[in-house]
């Protein structure tokens, strides 16, 4: 009598596809409002081993001069040495170190994310990747979104303006959350 094993799944690799992704951020402007923007530029792989997470990885960059707040003077100063320094630190890089499974078809991403020149350990929930699908063009895509949570002062974005009312201008903490499409 023989015991077969079933093919092991292979791993599965993917391009972030630019055209149909981005990063979005929303941040606590004044103490009253949030003020939401968008990164328009997001590149990367994702490689997925559904049967072993721990075999999955993800590479991430976003562009950061295509912030994009609905305001131009706005964009320039997050562009400028007050923050991001667009001309020192072009990009935002992530580098998955570990993924977990957290529940069906969602995962926890852990990873060194770098903005401004600082790189700190973050984790990233993640709802997807979404059952593959196939393009017009013969391609596989598939969709996904993460989120989480950041100090921006942790990453040396610090520039702030106290308020006559107490309080300051912008918020420390950021919510962001990334949605990708991925080609494979």
């Amino acid at each position: 009598m023989s015991l077969t094993q079933p093919a092991a799944a292979a791993v599965q690799s993917y391009t972030i596809d630019a055209a149909h992704s981005s990063a979005h951020f929303r941040v606590r402007h004044m103490m009253i409002a949030n003020v939401r923007g968008e990164f328009g530029k997001v590149s990367g792989t994702v490689r997925l081993d559904p049967d072993n997470p721990d075999n999955s990885s993800v590479t991430a960059e976003i562009d950061v001069t295509s912030i994009n707040t609905r305001e131009p003077q706005r964009d320039a100063h997050l562009k400028s040495p007050d923050f991001f320094d667009a001309e020192q630190y072009p990009k935002i890089t992530f580098q998955s170190k570990k993924v977990v499974a957290s529940g069906k078809n969602s995962y926890q991403v852990i990873g060194d994310l770098t903005i401004h020149g600082v790189t700190r350990e973050v984790t990233l929930d993640v709802e997807g990747p979404t059952p593959p699908s196939k393009d017009p063009w013969g391609g596989t895509r598939r969709g996904a979104e993460a989120t989480t949570k950041i100090s921006r002062k942790e990453f040396g974005l610090t520039w702030n303006q106290a308020l006559e009312t107490g309080g300051f201008l912008v918020g420390d903490e950021i919510d962001v959350s990334i949605d990708v499409e991925l080609l494979g």
